[in-house]
């Protein structure tokens, strides 16, 4: 019927009209094959049928043991006034502070552990950064130690701020490295380069982490950067402190006994909705999303998927979420 209807229109047509309606035929067939189930290329599938069909690449991670960690403390902060910081370790390790350090001077630093040179302790950051800071101060941490230290400039210098913007100098350059020798041949990861924004009398931005490095003793360089989840977990990376228990009165006892159980179940509920996969609502969350670092969907869900359910980027990546005790604590 197709091929009478073809002579047809070839002897009472034009050869433009033939050739269009016989591409309009080739692409119907194809589409109905590819209804029925046979196998077209992928030049004539859909859209959405090419999405379901080609696999988002998964990532290879490798674990590194990280000991150093390093988060702004609780008190307030500033150039004149100091700051608090609270630094963890899995070994013992030097606190190492430079104010000021000319942002020029950091890179090649930086750089320089990349290539020939390798910065593993306080010694070798000050040789690299060749002076080009205000003040240094260096503290020892020991592995049991999880107190908050005070870092300030001394009020002989009489520093109130680093210039106006755009800054020259990096307020605070906080740097983690190992203490002892037979730490460094253990770990991979030798030091912790922190840059961190201090407020002073010209740029009042609140005290802030800018960036994260990690140095390792192969001379690479990686940048921290935070997972951006779904929800709220409830404060997990903190670290969590026994309740008060406060005694009630006899007539008040089973009254009281109720609303705190209450309480209990709507934390555990709302610390479980937080980890729940945003698209089924009932698995856990155990992948990441690259590049927008989204960790929002779980396995089964996220096959289903090629592009962020948060912000709709485009997955060109992924890695799986392992949400177990992690080997350092912050």
């Amino acid at each position: 019927m197709a091929g009478g209807f073809l002579i047809t229109l070839y002897e009472y047509s034009p050869l433009f009209y033939i050739s269009v309606v016989s591409l309009c035929f080739v692409i119907t067939a194809a589409m109905v094959l590819g209804w029925v189930g046979f196998d077209v290329p992928v030049i004539l599938r859909s859209s959405d049928d090419t999405e379901s069909i080609l696999p988002t690449p998964e990532k290879q991670m490798v674990q590194v043991t990280n000991p150093f960690s390093l988060e702004m403390g609780s008190g307030s902060a500033s150039v004149t006034n100091g700051v608090w910081l609270k630094p963890y370790c899995l070994e013992p390790c030097i606190l190492s502070c430079f104010w000021g350090c000319e942002v020029s001077a950091l890179q090649r630093a930086l750089q320089a552990h990349q290539g020939v040179s390798r910065l593993s302790n306080p010694q070798h950051f000050r040789e690299a950064l060749y002076g080009f800071y205000h003040h240094c101060q260096s503290i020892y941490i020991s592995s049991e130690d999880r107190e908050e230290r005070f870092i300030c400039i001394p009020p002989e210098q009489a520093l109130s701020d680093f210039g106006p913007l755009p800054r020259q100098r990096y307020p605070l350059v906080s740097v983690l490295t190992l203490a002892e020798q037979e730490a460094r041949d253990t770990y991979n990861i030798v030091a912790s380069v922190t840059v961190i924004h201090v407020p002073d009398d010209k740029y009042n931005l609140s005290a802030r982490i800018l960036f994260q490095y990690l140095l390792t003793s192969q001379g690479n360089m990686y940048e921290l950067k935070a997972l951006f989840m779904s929800a709220n977990s409830g404060g997990e990376s903190g670290h969590p402190t026994d309740p008060i228990v406060r005694p009630s009165e006899p007539e008040e006892e089973e009254e009281t006994g109720k609303e705190v159980e209450d309480e209990e179940d709507d934390k555990g509920l709302s610390e479980r909705q937080g980890k729940d996969c945003v698209v089924c609502q009932n698995a856990a969350i155990n992948r990441v999303l690259l590049p927008c670092r989204h960790a929002c969907v779980c396995d089964s869900c996220f096959s289903h998927f090629s592009h962020c359910p948060i912000c709709r980027a485009f997955i060109q990546e992924s890695f799986a979420l392992t949400l177990g005790s992690a080997a350092f604590e912050q």
